[in-house]
């Protein structure tokens, strides 16, 4: 016996869908199990995070892609609905709008402002959608995360639209996954894999100094006034990556203040020594010494300091 969905207009099976999903949103607190079952992987950049959240439907021996079934309508609007679809077509058609995946639609979270394949996008929420081609995809970025699949796409709430080529693999993923793989110091590679196919698009953050930079002073000038640690760490880092020795310099004295010891004191010196005030580091050095000694501080971090308090003065 046919499904009614088969039978029914494809805008009335849209609306039985939706009001499915309001009455699992409907039904807070009660979990049953999925067929395709909830996912979701975060990769942190430097200082962002990126998250995408999704389901993860089967190939279940179906055939996944293909051209849309005879007699569709015109257009890119979605063929995502089960009950409607033949029983032969492809679960994902070429031209197509999908959710990339299954029940509510996908969605990408990033903390801050990044670029996708070299265009920006903004920090925020979106719901990710595809239109899959046999050479080409797009990959878009909706300003309404909280839609049932692609039902209610709004192609004018797009925010961002990139393309990318879609890669076949003799390895097969039975489950559709997100991967996000590799990962350098400020960018990383998104992988959409399902079936044979491979579908990869980039997330790079512009200026990961700058980022950095402003995250730590929007943080530390809120830091409790006993918290040394914290902009102890951000005067290192800043150190360490050459980087604004002044603001470095701010911060290891506000670490000072906060509670003065071994550690902030000796970055002080290495402060001032990458600031070529080689007296100036010397005689700081000099104090964080008599400082640690008191304090009994890490024996192996005093003498590696003595070493090159030692260096210092070799050339006043």
């Amino acid at each position: 016996m046919k499904t009614l969905g088969i039978f029914l207009p494809r805008a009335v099976a849209a609306l039985l869908v939706a009001a499915c999903a309001a009455a699992t949103a409907d039904a807070q607190g009660l979990r049953l199990p999925r067929p395709s079952q909830k996912a979701s992987v975060m990769q942190t950049i430097g200082v962002t995070d990126v998250t995408i959240t999704y389901s993860r439907p089967g190939v279940k021996g179906r055939t996944i892609w293909g051209d849309p079934p005879a007699g569709a309508a015109a257009g890119t609007a979605t063929l995502d609905d089960a009950r409607a679809r033949p029983k032969e077509a492809a679960i994902v058609p070429y031209g197509r709008v999908w959710r990339t995946g299954a029940n509510e639609a996908t969605t990408f979270q990033v903390t801050d402002d990044v670029l996708v394949n070299g265009q920006p996008l903004k920090a925020g929420t979106y719901s990710l959608h595809t239109i899959p081609g046999r050479d080409e995809w797009t990959i878009i970025f909706n300003s309404d995360p909280g839609q049932w699949g692609s039902f209610a796409y709004d192609e004018k709430k797009d925010v961002l639209r990139v393309k990318a080529r879609p890669q076949t693999s003799a390895d097969a993923q039975e489950w559709l996954a997100f991967q996000i793989d590799p990962v350098t110091d400020t960018s990383a590679r998104v992988n959409l894999r399902w079936e044979k196919l491979t579908v990869p698009f980039t997330v790079e953050v512009k200026d990961m100094a700058a980022l950095t930079l402003a995250k730590a002073r929007a943080t530390l000038a809120s830091a409790k006034p006993d918290d040394w640690q914290s902009p102890l760490q951000a005067a290192n880092y800043m150190l360490q990556n050459k980087l604004d020795l002044a603001q470095a310099m701010a911060w290891a004295e506000q670490s000072i203040k906060a509670r003065e010891n071994f550690n902030n004191l000796n970055l002080k010196a290495r402060i001032l020594a990458a600031q070529g005030k080689t007296a100036e580091a010397v005689a700081a050095g000099e104090k964080a010494l008599q400082v640690g000694r008191a304090a009994n501080a890490n024996a192996q971090a005093l003498a590696a300091f003595e070493k090159t308090l030692a260096e210092w003065k070799s050339k006043q």
